[in-house]
């Protein structure tokens, strides 16, 4: 199935259907500092709601405007926050058989112009305010509105003739790429990943078979639609339900925003939860109405799943997946959940059981498999893994097999356990340290509302632990405390050597810890800091 197949479909099935809404904060202005700073989102935007048959229309406009500015195969880069336009360009570019090159607004001008420019780009579209923060010699700007209302939306929306007024030939090939992403660069300088119409379909199916849709969901996604979490999106218009997208997460408005559109679900990162639940009040209706939050990104709590029955008392669903697997393909379901809260709490550590179509394996350093329990790289095998990185062969990709970069082990039933990332593990004195096994135990502490775990250098055992820990609001920690607790339930290698308090941890725009960020602000506090645990950054 091509992208824009789903909404030529939709268009005819349903064309008076809501596709999309895209709510505005018309009460709400960006603070005079925010001015400045365009990554921080437009000001007063108004409601944008489109039919399936509008959303289509839009769409073939976009497409025929960008088949007449650029050749065939051509990139063509976005530079916008999240909005309606985005999506028609989510299905537009690819339908011209053109790809689509999100670029994250959060990024510093010059980390846009990099990616353009390795992209190869011949075309970029936007929000007047970031392009013009972008200063790119590589080719022509348009403003992305401007691309979307072209004169060839004038030709309307024919069930009976969806090509009446395009000036292009779509694409044709399940093959083909649609969209190159940008990896967050969590673990060094982000990669172009190649995703097929074949991928990201393949991608949909998995998430519907394991997340089923009701006839009447209405999904909310805070998601930047520069982010490969984008695609449920498009799953949702294949299960041809209306989808609400926030231009920006805003968790003190989210009860308004799910009565209004009648939001059934939600999918956000632990730490939007977290957020989330700080402002649910009595009577605001979010426990009558939300049925079902879908989370990923980064592990949750037990401490943060009791808070979300207690408050919300929802079925929560974990999907495990990354950009070169056009979206997720490990799924820990709402019964997993119900049977971790009863007789079954091992599975709170699972991060699921592969979708349909999916495959896993635990392999060692040269690619061989290894047998159920063992430790050792996750390696996925299914149509949905994308096609190889831009420009870059660094291997993962050779044998058919993925090779993600993470550490897990499998258990006998199938259920995939996410130890760390593989370079986020440290070597300390010759031992490895997973990171995630820490953060796990200092989760326990009540004291303790977020925390992350890196290496920093350490002349004598090459790196050393060091904990970053954002307190529980109204508590008072004591790094010896915290240290204690890991004696009780760690070798003595794996006990932080330091532990750092800080208000935030540093986030990328999906909600996942920043990790060379985080090493920054370690080393930074060290040079401050005369080695004693008890330090704030």
């Amino acid at each position: 199935m091509l992208l824009h197949e789903i909404l030529v479909a939709a268009a005819r099935e349903v064309p008076d259907r809501t596709a999309l809404i895209v709510p505005g904060h018309p009460f709400r202005t960006r603070p005079a500092a925010a001015v400045a700073d365009p990554s921080s989102g437009p000001a007063d935007p108004s409601t944008t709601s489109w039919t399936f048959a509008e959303l289509a229309a839009r769409s073939r406009a976009l497409a025929a405007t960008v088949a007449e500015r650029t050749s065939p195969g051509a990139r063509v880069g976005i530079l916008a926050h999240n909005r309606a336009e985005y999506v028609a360009a989510y299905y537009g570019v690819p339908w011209a058989g053109r790809v689509l090159v999100p670029l994250n607004p959060r990024l510093h001008p010059r980390e846009w112009a990099d990616q353009l420019a390795r992209s190869g780009a011949e075309l970029l579209l936007g929000d007047t305010d970031l392009l013009g923060a972008l200063a790119w010699p590589g080719g022509p700007s348009l403003e992305l509105g401007a691309a979307v209302t072209a004169e060839h939306t004038d030709a309307g929306w024919s069930a009976d003739d969806p090509w009446s007024g395009t000036t292009f030939d779509p694409a044709a090939d399940e093959s083909a790429l649609t969209w190159l992403l940008f990896t967050s660069g969590t673990t060094g300088r982000p990669k172009g990943v190649r995703l097929t119409h074949r991928s990201l379909t393949a991608a949909m199916r998995a998430s519907l078979a394991c997340r089923p849709v009701d006839p009447d969901t209405v999904v909310l996604t805070p998601f930047p639609l520069a982010h490969v979490a984008g695609y449920q999106v498009l799953a949702h218009h294949l299960a041809r339900r209306p989808v609400v997208v926030l231009r920006r997460y805003l968790p003190s408005e989210l009860a308004a925003v799910a009565r209004e559109y009648e939001v059934t679900s939600l999918s956000l990162a632990p730490t939007m939860i977290d957020a989330l639940l700080d402002h649910v009040r009595e009577g605001d209706g979010l426990r009558e109405r939300i049925r079902s939050i879908s989370y990923g990104a980064s592990p949750i709590t037990p401490e943060l799943i009791r808070r979300v029955d207690g408050l919300l008392g929802c079925g929560l669903g974990q999907g495990y997946g990354m950009t070169e697997l056009s979206g997720n393909a490990v799924f820990l379901t709402a019964a997993d959940h119900r049977n971790a809260a009863t007789d079954r709490p091992h599975l709170y550590s699972a991060a699921g059981r592969p979708g349909p179509g999916v495959e896993i394996r635990i392999v060692d350093d040269a690619g061989r498999p290894l047998p159920v329990g063992a430790a050792g790289e996750i390696a996925v095998r299914s149509e949905q893994v994308a096609d190889g990185y831009w420009q870059v062969d660094t291997g993962e990709f050779a044998t058919g097999w993925f090779r993600t970069g993470d550490l897990g082990r499998l258990d006998a039933e199938g259920y995939l356990y996410v130890l760390d990332r593989k370079k986020d593990v440290i070597i300390t004195g010759g031992e490895n340290v997973s990171a995630r096994e820490v953060e796990a135990v200092l989760r326990e502490h009540p004291g303790v509302r977020e925390v992350a775990v890196v290496g920093e250098p350490d002349t004598r055992w090459g790196e050393r632990v060091v904990a970053v820990v954002v307190p529980t609001a109204g508590h008072t920690l004591d790094p010896d405390e915290l240290v204690t607790l890991c004696r009780a339930h760690l070798a003595g290698f794996k006990v932080p050597r330091r532990v750092v308090f800080t208000d935030a941890l540093p986030v990328t725009g999906t909600g996942k810890v920043s990790k060379p960020a985080l090493r920054e602000r370690v080393v930074e506090s060290s040079r401050a800091d005369s080695g004693d645990a008890r330090t704030r950054s």
